[in-house]
């Protein structure tokens, strides 16, 4: 038996562990040739023995690279592309394979469609991309597969732009989150076009035009805002009026209420009460057809102080007392304690002292349970204001009263001053 050939033998020199009980056989009690013929090794099986270069690159290679060449070996240029430029950007998809298998399964789909023209089938798979990234840290991954999905719904001419409105609400909300309003604004009035006119529904069976209406609402109030905060009133009007506008449209009353009255602060930090009164008047009248409390006593409140501005004392206080009677009944008690304070600095510009006290008062003792020491402390001191300036009030009128039975009363409270004498109750005498 020659060295070479025992070389050449590809038997194992260990038992086969999977079936112990198997002999096996050994050329010791027959020559080599006589029992090579009886084990004769198949081609077949001798290469399966040998990994191919394939698999020694999956142990050898990340994962990543694997991936990229797999892409690359099937013909799929444009997804290999897409895949190494995301791969640039991404520096943990190492962990997650998972996530990498995913992106290449859709990613290829994505690309054969399109080869064939499918463009809604393409824009299936990218948007099925763009929700499987759901985690924060891959919000970017998102915005880039909606991206990737709108262009593939504006290729599509079969569905008379539905995908395409999808896909702009969807990159609408994307930008929104992302604080970039005006960019969100372009996505959600391109949604708003698109939806006009037409009975698509989402699938909690809401119209989607009435849903591009509320986006659209949404982003001109935070615009609006952003742009008071700025002090660009008039521009600010303009995006609440919008807002308002989209409000109306949708058909929801609860937004309409508050898009009217949003806009009605706006006018009224500008000093036109007029118009001001008007919003809060709308308001108040859905508020009423709503049964909501809450809204109601806002409406109440902000009138009352419109009409303040305007000097209509009476008609202010008008307001105020329906904005304590609403909140009495329905127990809010936080709305209660703000409306007694209102009521109470109307009263003390109309130099009523004594009622004024009376209402801070009450806002105290409500203030002491709500665990609000701001409030509490506001209360305490208007209370003590108006109590003093009630104390002034009666005793100048004593002082400007010639006379000695005045000036008696006023020595009278003096030697005996406490709380259970007040002035007042010496001018009565």
């Amino acid at each position: 038996m020659s060295s070479a050939a025992v070389s050449g033998s590809r038997t194992p020199l260990l038992p086969d562990i999977h079936n112990p009980d198997k002999q096996r056989k050994t050329p010791t009690s027959k020559s080599f040739p006589e029992w090579i013929k009886e084990n004769p090794v198949h081609p077949a099986a001798e290469k399966t023995q040998i990994p191919t270069e394939h698999e020694i690159a999956q142990f050898r290679k990340p994962l990543r690279h694997s991936v990229c060449v797999e892409l690359l070996r099937e013909g799929f240029h444009r997804s290999y592309e897409q895949m190494f430029a995301l791969l640039q950007r991404w520096d943990g998809a190492e962990e997650h394979p998972h996530k990498l298998h995913t992106l290449q399964q859709h990613l290829t789909r994505a690309e054969s469609a399109e080869r064939d023209g499918q463009y809604g089938e393409a824009y299936d798979s990218h948007m099925l991309l763009a929700r499987f990234f759901t985690e924060p840290e891959d919000e970017w991954l998102k915005h880039h597969f909606l991206q990737l999905a709108l262009d593939s719904a504006r290729k599509f001419k079969m569905d008379s732009g539905k995908r395409e409105a999808e896909a702009n609400l969807y990159m609408g909300q994307v930008y929104l989150q992302k604080g970039q309003l005006e960019r969100a604004r372009e996505h959600y009035e391109v949604f708003y076009h698109l939806t006009l006119g037409r009975t698509w529904q989402d699938p909690s069976g809401r119209m989607q035009h009435s849903r591009s209406c509320e986006e659209l609402q949404k982003v001109f109030t935070l615009l609006g805002q952003r742009l008071l905060q700025e002090q660009d009133h008039a521009y600010a009007i303009k995006m609440f009026t919008k807002a308002y506008e989209m409000a109306k449209e949708s058909g929801d009353g609860g937004s309409e209420r508050e898009a009217a009255y949003r806009l009605g602060l706006a006018y009224q930090s500008t000093g036109n009460q007029k118009t001001a009164k008007q919003f809060f008047s709308v308001c108040m009248e859905i508020s009423t057809t709503l049964e909501n409390a809450d809204s109601l006593g806002r409406a109440y409140e902000a009138i009352a102080k419109s009409l303040e501005s305007e000097g209509k004392l009476t008609e202010a206080t008008e307001y105020l007392e329906k904005f304590v009677e609403i909140s009495l009944n329905s127990r809010q008690d936080r709305n209660l304690e703000k409306a007694y304070m209102c009521l109470g600095n109307i009263l003390s510009l109309r130099k009523q002292y004594d009622g004024a006290h009376e209402h801070f008062g009450r806002a105290y003792e409500i203030a002491c349970n709500l665990a609000s020491l701001v409030r509490l402390q506001k209360a305490q001191v208007c209370a003590g204001s108006a109590r003093a300036l009630s104390m002034m009030q009666a005793y100048h009128r004593l002082i400007e009263t010639p006379g000695r039975q005045e000036i008696k009363r006023i020595i009278s409270w003096k030697e005996r001053r406490n709380n259970s004498a007040p002035l007042e109750e010496e001018m009565k005498r």
